[in-house]
């Protein structure tokens, strides 16, 4: 999930908390603190949940990145020519 739709996502479940604190006749000060409790309880979820995607990730290997970003540009280098960065004059 990428981060704007988890802000959007929190925005509209603290507001049902507020609504639903508001509408249960909570004092201000309930509803701040059912406010703060679920939004600690939502960042914790997602801070777990994004530790264990990141943690259940197989590492690759920078050559193996490197060799695939450079595929579709070799397979247009013909044989024998040199990639170089530097332009030659001849």
């Amino acid at each position: 999930m990428s981060l704007p739709k988890f802000i959007v996502g929190m925005i509209f479940a603290l507001a049902i908390v507020i609504g639903w604190s508001y509408f249960d006749g909570a004092s201000g000060g309930t509803i701040l603190l059912r406010t703060i409790v679920c939004a600690v309880i939502i960042q914790a979820g997602y801070f777990l949940l994004v530790f264990a995607m990141i943690g259940g990730a197989t590492p690759t290997s920078a050559d193996k990145i490197r060799e695939a970003d450079r595929g579709p540009i070799l397979s247009k280098v013909a044989e024998g020519e040199k990639l170089s960065a530097r332009r030659s004059l001849h």
